[in-house]
């Protein structure tokens, strides 16, 4: 944001300046990430807290926002950062990922300044969703991010790109809308402890860490038993405690023990539902996918980069962070049901890819089938399954990353996306070809690159949920595995078309301008290969980074909400 006001001061003229300043930006963000990195524990452990369900670090804790309520007590929100295995993993592709665009973003020409101070914003919004542990801060952050991608979409995309611009804003604005009915309603029923003490004077003194468990269960306690007045209770947007089934008012319409029902059904398993549908919308799961496929097409390629690599995983980070760590019974509930969703999801986007013509909106719904993939590993709740959807997430961001930039060095010397509008392309560009197919490679998920490793856990955990648990039938596995054959069949048919045969051009006139590409863009396009290989021949730099939250989660899950389960549908 910094970077963005100083972008403001500077003239309009001066546009390599605007592009210097992002770059330099987001190279100071990634020497401050790796210092994080160089400074925590190396596999990072798991540890619980009375305050947080798992470990974080670098906390930042700051009261934030604070009003009365009346005689429902005070509303409170924090701007409350940290960083577990969860989200460390994610920030990690959100730094390379906007480091890429900003690469890709060097030739744009029109309102240059207007399109860094908004991506250096976009970069604030995303760094923010993924650090917030505050639901409030973190759908504020969330909400933001629409703002710039509309604007990339409607002022720098192609003739359509206000149309699609309108419908991307308009499909996610309700998936945001969504999720803040249930941030409301949770706001109003958890509270937080130690807040609360210190409100009603319980608390006069700072705890020493070894009596804040004994405190918070005596405060606990006393709010159960109405023994602290309705209106000196302290709510929270805090997501460690809304984590916590004894942080919720008695009666509340969240409470486990309050029974609150809407047309006969548990107002806690609707709370999970209307996330969950909330976050497919930013997922782009089908049904709610007819967005991304217009907005890829319309939108420059970097910011189709920043859409795909990053923006969509927000929504699977917002459905872990929040809807499974908040109402873990609706996991458990629902899980068969996001099963069936993610591999039909995947079927029925391989499908589209594999009748589509132009290479941008092929590589668009190959995005929706894998997120689909990404549904099946969380709907397995074992370890492996979920840490199979973590890592298909980053796998996949940078995997897409690597396919929009091979569109665009193609669509730079053609302006044509058209696939069958190309054949025999590896007898005049075999750089090219040489490292479209090892994407295509990684896409397809064969071994030795990230995209094997995320299908393989996400199979393991299916397979693993039918055979020791109830919560998959054994024929979704085998329809995963299935939905790995179909995705390989576009890209294979994609192969086949353009750069096998005979060299020919739909437009014969473009063939002067058809090289292959230059060093630049080769040096890009290996880099991000890299670090695809090395996360599938490397699994465990991430794993170890991700492993011990994600086993915590999935175990307190399958504790906690068959726990809450029983309780709700007695």
């Amino acid at each position: 944001m910094a970077s963005a006001l100083i972008a403001a001061c500077i003239s309009t003229r001066r546009d390599n300046l605007f592009k210097i300043i992002a770059l330099i930006t987001l190279l100071g963000q990634g020497i401050c990430f790796l210092a994080i990195l160089y400074r925590l524990p190396f596999p990072l452990s798991c540890e619980p807290s009375q305050y947080a369900s798992t470990s974080l670090f670098f906390v930042e804790r700051f009261s934030w926002v604070c009003f009365p309520l009346g005689k429902l007590g005070m509303l409170s929100s924090n701007y409350y950062l940290g960083i577990d295995g969860l989200n460390i993993g994610l920030v990690a592709l959100a730094l390379i990922v906007m480091f890429i665009g900003i690469i890709a973003s060097w030739h744009i020409k029109k309102y240059v300044k207007a399109y860094f101070i908004l991506y250096l914003l976009l970069n604030t919004l995303i760094i923010g969703s993924l650090l917030a542990l505050d639901f409030l801060l973190f759908y504020i952050f969330f909400e933001i991010t629409l703002i710039p991608i509309y604007f990339f979409i409607g002022l720098w995309g192609d003739t359509k790109g206000p149309y699609a611009a309108t419908k991307f804003f308009l499909y996610t604005l309700l998936g945001t809308i969504l999720i803040l009915v249930v941030l409301i309603g949770l706001g109003l029923s958890a509270y937080d402890p130690i807040a609360t003490g210190i409100h009603t004077g319980i608390i006069n003194t700072p705890l020493h860490e070894s009596v804040v468990a004994e405190t918070v269960d005596m405060i606990q306690q006393m709010v159960q038993n109405n023994q602290i007045a309705s209106k000196d209770i302290v709510h929270t947007f805090d997501i460690p405690l809304m984590a916590d089934v004894k942080n919720f008012v008695p009666n509340a319409s969240f409470n486990v023990a309050s029974g609150k029902l809407l047309g006969g059904y548990p107002l806690r398993l609707l709370g999970f539902l209307v996330l969950l549908v909330g976050f497919l919308i930013k997922l782009a799961v089908v049904p709610f996918h007819s967005w991304l496929p217009d907005a890829h097409v319309q939108a420059p390629t970097p910011i189709s980069i920043v859409l795909a690599g990053i923006l969509l995983k927000l929504g699977g980070y917002g459905l872990l962070r929040t809807a499974y760590s908040i109402f873990p019974e609706g996991a458990v509930f629902y899980g068969f049901w996001i099963g069936i969703l993610g591999v039909g999801c995947s079927i029925y986007a391989a499908l589209n890819a594999l009748a589509m013509q132009d290479l941008k909106r092929m590589i668009a719904y190959a995005s929706i089938a894998h997120i689909g993939f990404f549904l099946l590993g969380l709907s397995s709740l074992t370890a492996e399954g979920v840490q199979g959807a973590l890592y298909q997430l980053i796998s996949h961001g940078l995997i897409t990353t690597l396919l929009f930039l091979l569109v665009e060095a193609l669509y730079k010397k053609t302006n044509d996306r058209t696939i069958n509008h190309y054949s025999g392309l590896a007898a005049r560009m075999p750089y090219y070809t040489t490292l479209t197919l090892i994407a295509f490679s990684a896409a397809l998920g064969l071994p030795g690159f990230s995209g094997f490793i995320a299908e393989l856990l996400i199979l393991l955990g299916a397979f693993q949920s039918s055979i020791f648990s109830t919560y998959l039938p054994i024929g979704l596995g085998i329809l995963g595995g299935l939905c790995i054959l179909l995705n390989a069949t576009y890209y294979v048919w994609a192969i086949q078309r353009m750069f096998a045969g005979k060299f020919s051009l739909y437009l014969p006139a473009l063939e002067p301008t058809l090289k292959d590409i230059d060093v630049q863009e080769r040096v890009v396009l290996l880099s991000v290969i890299v670090l695809v290989a090395v996360l599938g021949l490397c699994p465990n730099l991430l794993l170890n980074l991700t492993r011990d939250t994600l086993i915590h989660l999935v175990d307190r899950i399958q504790e906690v909400g068959q726990a809450n389960l029983q309780k709700l549908l007695m």
